[in-house]
């Protein structure tokens, strides 16, 4: 794939006055690499892959040129929004994507008065409210693939005159089992239309679906140390002292905004009551809220209303956070790339960020896999005053290793073998 280069103005880029107008209103002062790779290319018709991380200016990549087209379009008398149909089609794995993909695409059209229709739709809320925004049809839809079927089988919208895919973080919605749905939407759009894909990764699912559905694409890879702003620190804590940890670090720093990650559900309620007791609030973030209650927090976290948030994976894309200063791993999450996405809501856009990771003795080695699948190796530091026992292989393995039973003290039970990550995730997951 194609690495970056140094970003042009965004007047090479070949935008139009009015696109330039609002980018100059909203302080881009230059392309990011993607989007300095990416636009002439999208603007000249071809189909894309692009591997970037979270923060690297996707949305702007896709949403200019789609923006673009439909403003030609217009001027040449065509109608794009007719009907029930739709012109260009946004795929995505997340409600919160969805409303914050929508919100950027009517930012960037805000001089063309109302004329490009942007409609977002998504599990959670109400169907009629989105089918009544869908009458006559819509420019730009973004949508989550399960929401878009059911309003295609109550005849809300239909997609047989689909001239833009996007395929925004394809290998999330792939790992969320919404192949079946990709499927599905994508044999009613039509065979001739351009396809736009981003991915963090490229595991088969995405390589296979990228053979299958483009032509010709031209292939943009990002190298993380080409756009990051993030630094990356790992604290050693002994067992139990997470908490204490944490909070010491909240209060010593006085941080305006802390995103922390957690496993599970019930994880978020715990470590707030905890929190609490030490005298600092925070709200939760999780897939058992309503999307009101869901919003209402996004809404109060992004204001600064709100300055601790204790989030599950739900929160590791589509939460664009400006200038959020540091993101906290209390939990290390089970998948190499969940961390990168994790962390990447810190440091986007430029800004210099912050990501954390409290890792005690069961993390270690679980550690030691994010690190080599992402390539990359971190000191690991000491908090002072809550310094650890020293950890090291040696030290894990021992722990794990049971003891020895004395000679003659009968048959030996056969045990279950089990892997030491496994065996550790297990009571990790049990444990804080």
């Amino acid at each position: 794939m194609t690495s970056a280069t140094t970003p042009a103005s965004f007047t090479e880029l070949g935008l139009i006055p009015l696109l330039l107008a609002r980018l100059t209103e909203l302080e881009y002062q230059q392309p990011t690499p993607i989007q300095a790779k990416a636009i002439p290319s999208i603007l000249a018709g071809r189909d894309l892959i692009a591997g970037a991380n979270t923060g690297s200016g996707k949305t702007a990549t896709f949403a200019l040129p789609m923006l673009q087209h439909l403003a030609q379009q217009a001027d040449k008398g065509h109608k794009n929004s007719k009907g029930n149909y739709v012109s260009g089609l946004i795929l995505v794995p997340t409600r919160e994507l969805a409303k914050q993909v929508a919100d950027n695409i009517k930012s960037y059209a805000a001089h063309f008065n109302g004329e490009i229709k942007t409609v977002a739709v998504f599990g959670g809320v109400s169907a009629n409210t989105q089918m009544l925004a869908l009458r006559g049809g819509t420019d730009i839809l973004v949508a989550t693939p399960g929401r878009l079927l059911d309003l295609i089988s109550s005849n809300a919208i239909k997609l047989d005159r689909v001239n833009t895919l996007v395929l925004d973080e394809a290998d999330r919605m792939l790992s969320l089992g919404f192949t079946d749905e990709l499927t599905s939407l994508l044999a009613l759009t039509p065979k001739k239309k351009q396809i736009l894909l981003f991915s963090a990764t490229f595991p088969e699912q995405v390589q296979a679906l990228t053979q299958e559905l483009l032509n010709n694409p031209f292939e943009i890879q990002l190298q993380s140390s080409e756009t990051s702003t993030l630094v990356q620190r790992v604290f050693t804590v002994n067992k139990g002292e997470k908490t204490a940890v944490l909070a010491h670090l909240i209060k010593k720093h006085q941080w305006r905004q802390a995103l922390i990650f957690v496993n599970a559900k019930n994880n978020c309620e715990h470590l707030a009551k905890k929190l609490s007791k030490r005298g600092i609030t925070a709200e939760v973030f999780h897939g058992d809220k309503g999307q009101t209650e869901r919003s209402r927090v996004l809404d109060g976290f992004k204001a600064g209303e709100i300055e601790v948030l204790i989030a599950t994976d739900i929160a590791a894309r589509g939460l664009d956070i400006e200038k959020l200063p540091v993101v906290i791993n209390f939990n290390l999450p089970r998948s190499p790339s969940d961390y990168m996405h994790r962390i990447g809501r810190s440091g986007r856009a430029g800004e210099v960020g912050l990501a954390l990771s409290l890792i005690d003795h069961e993390d270690y080695h679980h550690f030691k896999v994010i690190e080599k699948k992402n390539e990359i190796r971190l000191e690991r530091e000491q908090v002072e005053g809550f310094e650890a026992d020293e950890i090291t292989d040696d030290s894990i393995l021992a722990a794990e290793k049971p003891m020895a039973k004395p000679e003659g003290t009968g048959k030996k039970k056969r045990k279950k073998k089990t892997s030491i990550n496994a065996d550790i995730w297990l009571r990790h997951s049990e444990s804080e």
